[in-house]
């Protein structure tokens, strides 16, 4: 009788430990979270047992965030726009800087040593977007990626397109975590106008006005508007392009005959 008790005791007890990774949700199981404002995505994300391993600002404005979650051994992806969910994804272990222990160790060392492991688990999934890189392709992916990331000098000595890749990819995220920033440096304040994009035309000639700025200079290309914007106060130039009655596009231009 003793040794069945003892026996259904430790069934229990493994059955307990066996199930124990299921209480970490999969992306297939977190749809729930889509089209969720991003804060309320990421509270509910921390009740689930899951910690933010590292967030990643692409272009168009969406953010890649992933989540480790250590109880089920699993990384989710999760993709936002202005502050909203948009999707939630599977990602790999080295996504979220873990690995399967000594077998994808033993098989990295094994290929190229230490060196490839650093970087198989430094990029990301977005950042390859798809990809599928070898063990030669990997490094150079990483190369590229953190001179871009930090605005080395482009330098494809072994004209591998993987470096290409990851040097465009690593330009987008350095520009996009930049995008504040309007390439000026010292103590002069500058004006926002990124803000605008897509505004009315109407409305945001007015908001532009009442941040100091002046139009200088327009001229039309077929449908197209053109409008340079002065601010005397920052000495910005802004060009707006505006199309169907919106501001389709701004950028500080630096410099033209009439911003003085």
């Amino acid at each position: 009788m003793k040794t069945r008790i003892a026996t259904a005791v430790a069934l229990a007890a493994s059955t307990a430990l066996v199930a124990t990774p299921v209480l970490a949700q999969k992306a297939s199981a977190l749809v729930g979270l889509n089209g969720a404002p991003a804060a309320n995505a990421e509270n509910e994300l921390r009740s689930l047992g899951f910690k933010n391993i590292s967030s990643h600002r692409g272009s168009g404005g969406f953010v890649n965030s992933y989540w480790w979650n250590e109880r089920g051994d699993n990384c989710v992806v999760v993709e936002s726009r202005d502050g909203q969910v948009m999707t939630v994804n599977d990602a790999t272990d080295q996504d979220c800087g873990h690995h399967k222990g000594s077998d994808a160790g033993a098989a990295v060392a094994a290929v190229a040593g230490a060196a490839i492991l650093g970087a198989l688990l430094s990029h990301k999934s977005h950042h390859r977007e798809g990809k599928q890189y070898d063990e030669t392709q990997t490094p150079e992916f990483e190369r590229g990626y953190k001179d871009g990331l930090y605005n080395g000098a482009y330098h494809n000595y072994n004209r591998n397109d993987a470096y290409s890749h990851g040097y465009s990819k690593g330009v987008e995220e350095r520009e996009a975590n930049l995008s504040h920033h309007y390439n000026r440096g010292g103590y002069v304040q500058t004006a926002r106008f990124d803000d605008l994009q897509g505004a009315r035309a109407a409305g945001g000639m007015d908001t532009l006005e009442r941040r100091g700025f002046r139009q200088v200079d327009n001229f039309t290309s077929g449908n197209t508007r053109y409008s340079i914007q002065w601010n005397r106060d920052t000495r910005q130039c802004v060009q707006v392009t505006i199309a169907d009655g919106h501001f389709y596009d701004l950028r500080d231009i630096g410099r033209h005959p009439q911003c003085r």
